[in-house]
């Protein structure tokens, strides 16, 4: 087995020397990155009657190809825990500009936001027909990949070249910002292009490679998902999203298809995301449910028995035990109440089995968005904290502008990888997408304090933005809009 290994690895080298040895293929758009943003962006380039003829390569360290295409027509009968909001513009901009075919009973359309400040009972209501749609990431990864594989396009226009890294990026000029990229890869592979795509995250090589300068802050903050089972049984007036701002971070409760629903649940240092991420799923499913009932005080309640007893079962049972009695109490002291049933969201009975993740949560900001023979788009260029769910979307409207950049250009007879042709691209986005990170930020800000003039002055906002509807129509259409125009 020793040899075996040696073999390999011997095999690998030689591979990687001759590749080298061969010279840099030559493409014309290069992409890193197979996420929604990367995948959009090929996807985009190879359907536009303008662009479709430059040869594109998009590279990517997963297994696309198996992992990824397959779940379009193999999918699993759970929903997976990585769901994301895609507003009216960002889903059009998918199924009509590019022809992907979704997997439509994997979606699921909700018509509002139900907003909660769980320290003053504070609420607001926004309201729209189908504003916004829960969807797996997964499942807009495999439709794209559908789309691109149904072009039947041959490896001289597109081409993936999957499980392999960045390992170096160069240009081809030394000391020469307007000469072709050259980029190595894991395998030994080399490519010269003339428009370097970043839609390789936070930690993107290719903005390494640029120089551009990203500005922003680590929250201290860590976000958690989850898959959750329903009780079918909870009674609920329409279907919407709820949202609860606790004293120790949001809470999100956003529906899926059938009695499936996603979390995502914010939470300051990592004691308390840890201990959240160890509990039981069903003591873990309680704080859930009294996470959008029950006060503060009850709620640290428990995370200090748990905290000293994460693993005790007769722990665990007191708990649930006592939540459940606690919210039955809430219950009973409002069931005269006609709206009960808009008050609350429906109960959380279980979770789907390994769903539980967690995440750091920054805000970060690329000063531009494109330089010679650069361009940044996604989380390249941008991350916010989940709250307003506005993360994939900027990343679309990075896309679509883009897109439109190089089209504009082409026609014009523009080097495609020139600052003329991409400098439109950023004058864009860079606005539209400062707005919602600036929102996203103040908002965590604002709700991360329990300092009483703050939450007394953040509560009477909340309820003054519910009273005035165009204040609420405002910012209806800030969160659900894809595009400035």
């Amino acid at each position: 087995m020793q040899f075996l290994g040696l073999f390999q690895t011997i095999i690998r080298r030689q591979l990687a020397t001759a590749a080298k040895s061969a010279g840099p293929k030559l493409t014309d758009v290069l992409i890193v990155g197979g996420g929604p943003a990367g995948l959009t962006l090929a996807t985009a380039i190879k359907t536009s009657p303008i662009l479709s003829g430059f040869k594109t390569t998009l590279v990517d360290s997963q297994n696309l190809t198996d992992r990824v295409a397959k779940f379009y027509d193999n999918p699993p009968e759970e929903f997976t825990n990585r769901v994301v909001s895609l507003t009216p513009k960002s889903k059009k901009f998918l199924t009509e500009t590019l022809g992907v075919p979704l997997m439509n009973d994997r979606i699921q359309s909700y018509d509002g936001l139900y907003v909660i400040d769980g320290m003053t009972d504070a609420r607001m209501a926004l309201d729209q027909d189908g504003m916004l749609d829960m969807i797996e990431i997964l499942n807009i990864q495999s439709s794209l990949l559908h789309r691109l594989n149904h072009l039947n396009l041959n490896e001289g226009s597109f081409e993936i070249k999957e499980e392999v890294k960045v390992t170096s990026i160069e240009s081809s000029t030394k000391g020469d910002p307007t000469s072709w990229p050259i980029v190595t890869l894991s395998n030994g592979e080399q490519y010269k292009t003339r428009l370097l795509v970043g839609a390789d995250g936070f930690n993107s090589p290719v903005k390494k490679f640029s120089g551009i300068t990203t500005r922003g802050w680590p929250y201290d903050t860590f976000g958690m998902v989850a898959t959750l089972k329903l009780n079918p049984l909870s009674p609920f007036a329409k279907l919407r999203g709820w949202q609860r701002f606790l004293k120790t971070g949001p809470i999100a409760h956003l529906p899926l298809p059938g009695d499936n629903a996603t979390l995502v649940w914010s939470t300051k240092g990592n004691e308390l995301s840890q201990l959240l991420i160890q509990l039981d799923p069903k003591v873990f499913s309680s704080l859930v449910n009294a996470a959008f009932i029950l006060d503060d005080a009850d709620l640290d309640y428990y995370y200090k028995i748990l905290g000293e007893n994460p693993n005790d079962s007769v722990t665990n049972e007191s708990v649930i035990d006592d939540i459940t009695q606690r919210i039955n109490q809430v219950w009973d002291s409002l069931k005269n109440d006609s709206l009960i049933d808009e008050r609350y969201p429906p109960q959380v009975i279980d979770i789907v089995d390994k769903t539980r993740a967690r995440f750091p949560l920054k805000l970060s900001h690329a000063d531009i968005y494109c330089s010679d023979r650069i361009a940044l788009v996604g989380d390249a260029a941008h991350t916010t904290h989940p709250l307003a769910g506005q993360g994939l979307n900027m990343g679309q409207h990075d896309v679509e502008e883009l897109t439109r950049a190089l089209e504009k250009g082409t026609l014009r007879g523009l080097d495609i990888g020139s600052m003329l042709c991409l400098e439109p691209f950023w004058g864009e986005c860079y606005p539209f997408n400062n707005v919602r990170l600036g929102m996203a930020d103040k908002l965590h800000k604002i709700y991360g304090t329990n300092f009483t003039p703050v939450v007394q002055l953040r509560s009477l906002g909340l309820q003054l933005t519910d009273s005035l509807g165009p204040v609420k129509n405002l910012l209806i259409n800030t969160l659900t809009a894809g595009s400035s125009k």
